[in-house]
């Protein structure tokens, strides 16, 4: 790959948006950043990778949280931060590579290479995906995905520009619901393709 390429995948719980980064990342050949930099963050600064686990792309607890300047208390801000500059630095290496949410379109939107894509699916197929992949029931399911993507929401609307899942923010939305797992990445790869020339 001549030049840098860095795509950034956010998605609604139970979409199936982290399967689809995995299916790019080994199409093109990329490694894929999600959850797992938390062991590289973990490692480098000696920190139980569960304390870290914790907190990953939670929104902050208002009660017994403060900031004063750049400072803060709050885990989830600091956690955050933490994988924020990880991003930027992985980035600054020239490195090409996917990233799977941590505000990725905001924090590296300063970046030539970046590709910003959110994947959001019907409910109903959502609903049933999670309740296959947990083995839960419908109400249970349903309140697993209200609970995750107000999460989401909360989190990426703290520390982006933008509003979480709205399309403006977006080089590209889909609804993988329609096409499916499968076509929904064959058309992806081709639009990356396209913005990559």
């Amino acid at each position: 790959m001549d030049k840098q390429i860095i795509i950034s995948i956010s998605r609604e719980y139970g979409s199936g948006g982290h399967e689809i980064a995995e299916r790019i990342a080994k199409q093109f050949g990329l490694t894929l950043y999600d959850r797992s930099m938390l062991d590289e963050i973990a490692e480098a600064k000696n920190i139980q990778i569960e304390y870290l686990e914790k907190y990953d792309e939670k929104p902050r607890k208002l009660f017994g949280s403060r900031r004063v300047g750049a400072y803060t208390n709050s885990m989830e801000e600091i956690i955050a931060e933490m994988q924020f500059e990880y991003l930027k630095e992985k980035a600054d290496t020239g490195e090409s590579f996917v990233i799977v949410g941590r505000c990725s379109e905001t924090v590296l939107q300063d970046r030539e290479g970046l590709i910003s894509i959110f994947i959001l699916g019907d409910e109903q197929v959502k609903l049933e995906r999670i309740m296959k992949k947990y083995n839960l029931d419908e109400q249970e399911a349903a309140a697993k995905i209200k609970r995750h993507d107000k999460n989401r929401r909360q989190y990426h609307n703290r520390h982006s520009t933008s509003k979480w899942g709205d399309s403006r923010a977006y080089d590209m939305c889909i609804n993988d619901s329609k096409l499916g797992i499968e076509k929904t990445t064959e058309t992806l790869a081709y639009f990356i393709e396209e913005r990559m020339k």
